[in-house]
């Protein structure tokens, strides 16, 4: 008889051998303050933009791989709708500032994303690490490449209210599915 597992237990199982994280983040507490390199190789302070406005913080695997790049993509063309509701969109991987810019020229990403090469971003809000790996496609000019990481983050999803404290987690993300998610969680969100 074959049973059936809940997504976020499956989700969990899928990232077996992850290395477990030490920090718990939970909805209602204050999200963790975190500095790194976004892919224009310039430092990124979430103290810059907390408060601001809704902060959206996805964390995914891989650049150029095929769920990290439909959630992506997908965030890319729901950017206007959440752009409309005051949200800020920052994606947060393992991968190296130029491998960032392969990815964001590629698929023409219009948010940052931000180099987490020894998985500190991900450690801070809990979220699993196991080690790197490489990915490989084709860069914009159709050429072969491959996309060497340190560490592979889970895939799961923040948001951020603009008092600074978590409002939403996911840690059983569906890749295509995550920006209208995020858009569902920000129209329940208090004007």
């Amino acid at each position: 008889m074959m049973r059936y597992l809940p997504a976020a237990v499956a989700a969990l199982v899928v990232f077996a051998g992850a290395r477990a994280a030490d920090v718990d983040v939970k909805v209602g507490d204050k999200a963790p303050v975190f500095e790194s390199v976004d892919d224009a190789g310039k430092a990124w302070k979430s103290a810059d933009h907390v408060g601001k406005k809704v902060l959206v913080v996805y964390f995914y695997p891989a650049d150029l791989t095929g769920g990290c790049t439909k959630q992506a993509c997908a965030f890319r063309d729901d950017m206007g709708k959440l752009t409309d509701k005051n949200v800020e969109v920052v994606g947060v991987s393992g991968d190296s500032v130029a491998n960032h810019q392969v990815f964001k020229k590629l698929h023409k990403l219009n948010f940052p994303l931000l180099a987490d090469e020894k998985g500190d971003v991900a450690k801070a809000f809990g979220v699993p690490l196991r080690k790197g790996g490489v990915a490989k496609g084709k860069d914009v000019d159709g050429k072969d490449v491959e996309l060497t990481r340190n560490v592979t983050t889970a895939r799961w999803t923040f948001v951020i209210g603009k008092d600074g404290t978590i409002v939403h987690k996911n840690i059983a993300v569906k890749a295509a599915d995550d920006s209208k998610e995020v858009l569902a969680i920000i129209e329940k969100l208090p004007k």
